[in-house]
């Protein structure tokens, strides 16, 4: 019947699996959300129980529903165990001269916050790979065909079978390393070792590694065209490594002469309450550019794997069978909009990648990390201005329309413009002669 799930049709046992396991998942998450309230379900573990059996419910919807053979989604699984096998070996090998010390205050407060940011990672990759994996690019054949594809089968897997493994497998080790990270995050025991000997890091990297290559093999079907998208990788590295550079220059002009007086204890003292000051406003830009990142990340990803227009969906008129319609239709505005959409994905990532509390060098770490927050934030600039670019080459089809969106972003700016001079007007502060008059 029209409007029936194609897969219940084709193999009613993968979609009943497929379709059981996500409930589990969504059902699971919902009363977590609605339990979290209640304080004797938090202190007896009720709670994380909820959300490990949430994660293996996503586990086994992924494998069932993003292949169609048993032998694929056994190994999309093993992905899974692989992961946490390899973190378990890390710690085992990185920590075999530790020696347990009681954390103070700042290593907890430190160890916390990386915890957080990489929460913030799984969630980003596990909500963009779970969909992509779902639906791929290039859609699903609607109907059997006399080359023995069967409906619900992905197109890409058929026209490019390499491009189609590459995508699906990048897509499907970053998904498991994400959910993955998100268990050994739950248990206190175990992200503590995991985040010291930085082995949830490696996770992390590999994962947006491959969240990379599975953009590049599922956005186009040219290789060179995949190509052209690392190579915006190297554009966005050498933005940042500009912007840097511009900053670090600026800083040596400014400063003329160092300061050698000797402090007081008191002066010590205020310095200390300065530098904590500081350091809580790092973390928060450290935070919302995590978010802007996560933010263009998921977004672009999935405008890039399912372009404006849609893709063909049958092989006809030499038109090939997965290839974005837009492509054909109106060429220069598709290439504006993908590589403005590719661009603003890659420099999320670096962006995030360069929030990685290990990267900076020991000396002067703080002026390296001051500078480095300013690049990102231009970078994040450039990559909201890229996503917009790219929103207004694929959200229509004439460029009267884009010309307009582009226009919205000056109106906009206009009308904060004027409420700020209307705020500082009308807030003004009264001067020293009109209140001592009152």
């Amino acid at each position: 019947m029209a409007g029936d799930p194609i897969l219940l049709t084709t193999n009613a046992r993968r979609y009943k699996a497929f379709f059981y396991c996500n409930s589990v998942a969504f059902v699971a998450s919902l009363v977590a959300i609605v339990l979290v309230q209640t304080d004797i379900l938090v202190r007896h573990h009720v709670l994380e129980a909820a959300m490990i059996l949430d994660l293996f419910g996503l586990i086994g919807a992924y494998a069932a529903g993003s292949c169609r053979d048993v032998k694929t989604s056994i190994y999309a699984i093993a992905l899974a165990g692989a992961v946490l096998v390899y973190v378990v070996i890390h710690i085992v090998f990185f920590t075999l001269d530790h020696e347990d010390k009681k954390d103070d205050d700042k290593a907890n407060q430190l160890l916390e916050k990386r915890r957080k940011r990489l929460l913030l990672f799984a969630i980003l990759a596990a909500t963009i790979t779970y969909q992509a994996g779902l639906t791929p690019p290039g859609g699903f054949l609607l109907q059997d065909d006399k080359l023995g594809h069967h409906a619900g089968d992905p197109v890409l897997l058929f026209n490019y079978p390499l491009r189609y493994k590459v995508f699906f497998y990048c897509n499907s080790v970053s998904f498991m390393l994400s959910i993955s990270l998100t268990i050994l995050l739950v248990n206190h025991n175990l992200y503590r070792p995991a985040i010291r000997s930085n082995a949830l890091f490696v996770c992390m990297v590999v994962g947006l590694l491959c969240l990379m290559v599975a953009y590049a093999a599922g956005s186009t079907q040219h290789l060179k065209t995949s190509i052209y998208i690392f190579l915006l990788v190297g554009a966005a590295l050498l933005v940042a490594a500009g912007l840097l550079l511009v900053f670090l220059l600026k800083k040596n002009d400014s400063d003329s002469a160092a300061q050698h007086t000797e402090q007081n204890q008191e002066m010590k003292e205020k310095k200390e309450v300065e530098e904590n000051k500081e350091e809580r406003k790092k973390h928060e830009r450290r935070k919302y550019l995590m978010l802007l990142g996560i933010l263009v990340a998921s977004v672009a990803y999935q405008a890039g794997l399912k372009p404006p227009g849609g893709a063909w969906q049958s092989s006809e008129n030499g038109y090939e069978a997965g290839d974005p319609v837009m492509h054909d239709n109106r060429r220069p505005r598709y290439l504006i909009f993908f590589y403005s959409n590719s661009f603003s994905f890659m420099a999320s990532i670096v962006v995030i990648m360069m929030l990685l509390p290990h990267w900076l060098p020991n000396k002067n770490k703080e002026e390296w990390e001051k500078w480095s927050l300013r690049v990102m934030n231009w970078t994040i600039l450039l990559d909201l201005f890229t996503l917009l670019v790219s929103y207004a080459a694929g959200s229509n089809r004439q460029w009267k329309t884009s010309v307009y969106v582009v226009a919205l972003i000056f109106a906009v700016l206009v009308y904060f413009a004027i409420h700020m001079t209307l705020s500082c007007t009308v807030c003004r502060p009264k001067s020293p002669q009109s209140s001592s008059e009152v």
